[in-house]
Parts: structure tokens; C-alpha cells; sequence
């Protein structure tokens, strides 16, 4: 069976995202690409699709 996106945050390295400022992320997720985004912050596409899901739970 497939693991779900709640599932796979245990232990792959989400724990990445701690250096990165959420309001400029926000800001600039609308005109730049994943790709961007990840490279600025150093993280991965994947941990950026997730953070972009999340947000727009909110």
C-alpha cells in the first residue's frame, strides 16, 4: 500500500523547512515556480508542493 502525504512527513526530511521565513514565502510562491522556490531556500520540490498545500488549507 501507498503511503499517504500525512505519512510520508515522518522521516524524510521535512525538518528542513525550519530556516525558512513563511511570509516571504507566501509573497513570492505566486510569481515564482517550485523550482524557484526550492532553489532559494534550499529545499526540495517535493517539501514545496507539501508547504503550498498546506497553505492553502489555511
Amino acid at each position: 500500500m501507498r503511503a499517504g502525504s500525512k505519512q510520508t512527513g515522518t522521516g524524510n526530511g521535512h525538518h528542513q523547512l525550519i530556516g525558512v521565513d513563511f511570509h516571504d514565502f507566501i509573497q513570492r510562491e505566486q510569481n515564482a515556480t517550485n523550482y524557484e522556490l526550492a532553489e532559494e531556500y534550499g529545499i526540495s520540490l517535493r517539501s514545496v508542493k507539501d508547504l503550498k498545500k498546506k497553505l492553502s488549507r489555511n
